[in-house]
């Protein structure tokens, strides 16, 4: 069991629990109370119902986790317990039970728990039980009227007093009745939304607390990350005079094609080291940049051309986003091409090819989107829910570039989706805000 669910199954323990209060309060009335709030005898049927109930009751405290996160079976138990308290009520006194009101204690519940439906549903079936009840006691009390005028006939001087009686009870019928609808409207508008306010919060709260603790993780990241470029400062220099050395004391030429190799290797590792360093003071001081679409996938474009020249990039852009203008910092250029590195890797496993598709669009009418698709076997549909806020093991690595790139899009009023293509591969969509 997860700590997620822990509260959830706390509650269904506590329903399981007010379910036994509630059969214990109606043997306890039937035995102890029928005379003090008036209640109805009740007949002998009465007993076998509440025999069921309890086996109903002991059921739903043995296999209370049943219903643990299946709204459907919670909403089967709540309407079980409106018919078994309808029942009492009837056999009890009907609409003139005094508690009466306890039928909107599964409606109050289902407005907290469950989905917007549910609380409707139970509000129409208490009132289609209460409706029938008060017409029961209405038929009841016309019929005890009737008898009552005609044995009273040969007496004219009381033939009014019993139609203005039932007159007088007719009204205060149709009140009670009214008053059960209203009270039943209010829970289910009224609690119904409180709670979902309630659920919108507590899931604010917890995007608020995984994002924060996203971010720790991005600061141990990039505290190690930083730590470890000044060291390789050094390396990389001796490197480079060693490198230079070797031109002037070799001349073969096999030698010198590995020497001009090791010397593209290392460049590209000044310039990476370079570029960290302009990132990181750019991110520090927070400093955006305004940047034209066009100008941004061109850059884009030459990077990896530069450092991928084996990738087949397939680019669609379209020309309304072309002079769109996007706020950026260096950050943004390595996480796009981190998403884009991993395709070209994901087609290059499964199809032995370098070709990953990129689509650039609007999403909405200030949001620029870039959709990369690569060609590879796809992500498992359990990864596919972390992957991008926290580190998970995988076969690949432990998805660090795509949380890294995550937050760098976040940072910029952006988003990252993942799914699944429907053909082969996977969609890596990225959104961010277009200046106005």
């Amino acid at each position: 069991m997860t700590n997620a669910s822990l509260p959830f199954n706390a509650s269904q323990q506590q329903l399981a629990l007010l379910r036994l209060v509630n059969w214990g309060l109606k043997i306890g009335l039937i035995l102890f109370a029928t005379d003090l709030f008036g209640l109805t005898t009740p007949p002998v049927t009465l007993s076998y119902v509440l025999i069921f109930e309890a086996c109903y009751v002991g059921f739903s405290y043995r296999f209370h986790r049943l219903s643990m996160n299946n709204n459907g079976l919670l909403f089967l138990t709540l309407l079980l317990d409106t018919l078994f308290w309808a029942t009492w009520l009837y056999f009890t006194g009907g609409a003139t039970n005094a508690f009466v009101s306890l039928l909107l204690l599964p409606i109050a519940i289902s407005a907290i728990t469950l989905p917007r439906w549910a609380p409707w549903c139970l509000t129409i079936v208490s009132t289609i039980f209460y409706t029938l009840m008060i017409v029961d006691i209405t038929e009841q009390n016309s019929g005890s009227v009737m008898d009552h005028d005609m044995s009273q006939m040969p007496m004219a001087a009381n033939h009014v007093m019993p139609a203005s009686h039932s007159m007088d009870m007719g009204s205060h019928y149709l009140g009670m009745w009214f008053n059960f609808v209203i009270s039943a409207l209010v829970l289910t508008v009224t609690v119904g939304f409180i709670a979902k306010r309630i659920r919108q919060k507590n899931a604010e709260l917890r995007y608020l607390r995984e994002a924060q603790l996203r971010q720790e993780k991005i600061l141990a990241l990039g505290t190690a990350s930083a730590q470890m470029a000044h060291q390789l400062a050094t390396p990389l220099a001796t490197l480079r005079l060693l490198t230079d050395e070797l031109v002037y004391t070799h001349h073969d030429a096999e030698q010198m094609e590995l020497i001009s190799e090791m010397q593209q290797a290392l460049n590209r590792c000044e310039v990476t080291l370079a570029d960290l360093r302009l990132a990181t003071e750019s991110i520090r001081e927070h400093k955006l940049t305004e940047q034209r679409v066009d100008k941004l996938v061109a850059t884009l474009t030459e990077q990896i051309s530069l450092l991928m020249p084996e990738a087949q990039l397939n680019f669609s852009i379209a020309p309304q986003v072309e002079s769109r203008i996007v706020l950026t910092d260096m950050s943004l250029l390595p996480a796009l091409m981190a998403l884009i590195q991993n395709g070209i890797q994901a087609s290059e496993d499964n199809q032995h090819q370098t070709r990953v598709d990129i689509n650039i669009g609007l999403s909405q009418p200030n949001q620029l989107s870039m959709t990369i698709r690569d060609y590879g076997v796809g992500i498992a549909t359990h990864l596919l829910q972390t992957l991008g806020s926290n580190m998970v093991k995988s076969p690949k690595g432990m998805g660090i570039a795509v949380l890294l790139s995550h937050t760098s899009f976040e940072r910029l009023g952006g988003k990252l989706y993942l799914k699944p293509h429907s053909e082969c591969g996977t969609e890596a969509i990225v959104t961010l805000p277009l200046s106005v």
